[in-house]
């Protein structure tokens, strides 16, 4: 089992090291010790509850689609020069930002504060461990 420490586990669900705390003594969480004597949680458990807990808004689209990757959220910026622009969302925790036509962006009516749908379809996803 990778042991993950609580402070950490906190940080990867967006919540206070009290509430897994809280989680651990109502159950909803298991913890264990580690070889240095800290509390330490299973991390495909903390996985399985953070997917449980993922809280995204509804995807506002319809329709068949192919890419899975899909992350509603809201457009926090947008830079634009004739041509291209740079669109900024926050999706949940995650930033995404999106490079594509100034006219693609005034046909979508992109602005701050607008509700999209970033759509990821790639061939390569790299994965990374600390």
């Amino acid at each position: 089992m990778p042991g993950i420490r609580i402070r950490d586990a906190a940080r990867f669900l967006g919540v206070s090291d009290d509430t897994v705390r809280r989680w651990i003594d109502n159950g909803t969480l298991s913890s264990a010790v580690d070889d240095a004597g800290r509390k330490v949680v299973d991390g495909l458990e903390l996985a399985r509850l953070a997917r449980a807990h993922a809280d995204l808004p509804d995807d506002p689209t319809t329709g068949g689609r192919s890419a899975r990757n899909r992350f509603v959220g809201l457009v926090t910026a947008v830079t634009s020069d004739t041509v291209m622009s740079q669109v900024e969302m926050q999706c949940g925790p995650h930033r995404v930002v999106s490079l594509m036509s100034t006219e693609a962006v005034h046909e979508l009516g992109l602005e701050p504060g607008s509700v999209a749908v970033a759509v990821v379809k790639a061939t390569t996803v790299l994965v990374e461990t600390p």
